[in-house]
């Protein structure tokens, strides 16, 4: 059966799903194994993830990878990820990262174990815990797998809490284009303030013509974008200002629909000017499905491209399947996962 130094491995599991005739009768599932608890297991697998509980399980075994990234291209993805959401107060435990931000976001408010803590693992955690402590916040590691396997055995020991897991997803430079539906004149992408014409796909929604708005990405955020932002974040404290401005290559997305702003999106370059990263890429709840999530992406990934990134990386909770179909279209595979740990108490 599976440990929990199978977590972050490629796995083949047996599953029980029906009697006939007094007979079991099996279905197999491959993927990676992103959870392992007492009663169920998750992977990750080319359809979506898949919860399986434990009592169903007739066999389950790791087997090779396939193109599984290595070590380092993990690390550097992972570093140019904490480049492109800069917690404003940091430390560091040897090659491991400390991250505050007020409290503002999972990502901003953690210890990202990779490399070497300059000490043994047991006393490492012992150090996160109380250099968050003396902050007065809870103890968060973020652990890439299957890099932080070993740490997450050792939070595992100490009953620390596991939330969903993260998929951090990859595409190269440039994207699909959108559909082109309506041109609108506009600057390049590439240019601070520049509306480039984006095209959509879909009916007009009730608030107006969604599909002939226009993208506008310019280099700070509007009051409008920052209260969309702060309606999906819980709230915006001076630390998150710091998080979505402290980039060198940064641009915000904005899609008004009749003086409307309606969605928004934010790019910025990181690792050494190859990394394009996508996050909050939001749309009002009154214009889903009309494509301007895709067009968002597509405008900031053509800026992307215009400075010199030649990949695209997002990250996405694997239970939010409509977000990881759409990035699926786009090209997005899954380079890795990671487990937000979080200690008892």
């Amino acid at each position: 059966m599976l440990r929990q130094q199978d977590v972050g491995h490629r796995i083949v599991v047996r599953r029980i799903v029906g009697i006939r005739e007094g007979r079991p009768l099996f279905s197999d599932a491959l993927g990676e194994l992103v959870e392992l608890s007492e009663t169920h297991l998750t992977l990750a697998t080319a359809q979506g993830p898949l919860r399986v509980p434990v009592a169903q399980v007739h066999r389950a075994k790791r087997v090779p990878p396939t193109r599984r990234p290595t070590a380092a291209a993990v690390v550097a993805l992972e570093r140019a990820a904490d480049e492109a959401w800069p917690a404003p107060t940091r430390g560091r435990l040897g090659d491991w990262l400390l991250r505050s931000a007020e409290g503002w976001t999972g990502r901003a408010n953690s210890a990202l174990p990779i490399g070497d803590p300059d000490r043994p693992l047991p006393a490492a955690v012992d150090a996160v815990e109380r250099w968050y402590a003396e902050r007065g916040q809870p103890a968060i590691i973020n652990t890439p797998l299957p890099l932080a396997a070993p740490v997450g055995a050792e939070l595992d020991d100490r009953s620390w809490g596991t939330r969903p897991p993260t998929l951090v997803q990859t595409a190269p430079l440039p994207l699909p284009p959108a559909p082109t539906v309506a041109a609108t004149s506009g600057a390049g992408v590439g240019a601070p303030g520049g509306r480039p014409a984006v095209g959509g796909g879909g009916e007009a929604p009730e608030v107006g013509g969604a599909a002939a708005a226009v993208v506008e990405v310019v280099t700070a955020p509007s009051a409008e974008w920052l209260a969309v932002a702060a309606g999906r974040k819980g709230g915006l404290p001076d630390a998150a200002r710091h998080v979505l401005t402290a980039v060198g290559q940064v641009r915000f997305a904005h899609v008004y629909v009749d003086g409307t702003l309606v969605a928004i999106g934010r790019g910025t370059v990181t690792g050494e000017g190859r990394w394009l990263g996508l996050s909050l890429i939001e749309v009002l709840p009154t214009v889903r499905r009309q494509g301007l999530a895709r067009r968002v992406i597509g405008a900031l990934a053509a800026w992307g491209v215009s400075v010199g990134a030649t990949h695209a990386f997002l990250q996405v909770e694997q239970h939010n399947t409509a977000a990881v179909a759409l990035y699926r279209t786009l090209g997005f595979v899954t380079h890795h996962t990671y487990l937000t740990r979080v200690a008892p108490g």
